[in-house]
């Protein structure tokens, strides 16, 4: 039961750090600027939301257990 919560979870993650990081290059492309600078803001919104999940991730379990 646990590995599959966890499995879910991180499905759940990287679906949503996906969702950002597509709304961030959208937003990018709109303001005028070139394909592979919205490709790189994507990049980092992407890395960004990941590391903030296993931030938050990281700081619950410590606190939990």
């Amino acid at each position: 039961m646990t590995v599959v919560l966890v499995l879910l979870a991180t499905a759940l993650v990287f679906t949503l750090a996906a969702l950002v990081a597509t709304v961030a290059a959208v937003l990018t492309r709109r303001d005028g600027s070139t394909i592979p600078a919205a490709v790189g803001t994507a990049a980092f919104v992407f890395a960004a939301t990941v590391t903030l999940a296993c931030a938050i991730t990281t700081a619950m379990t410590s606190v939990l257990r």
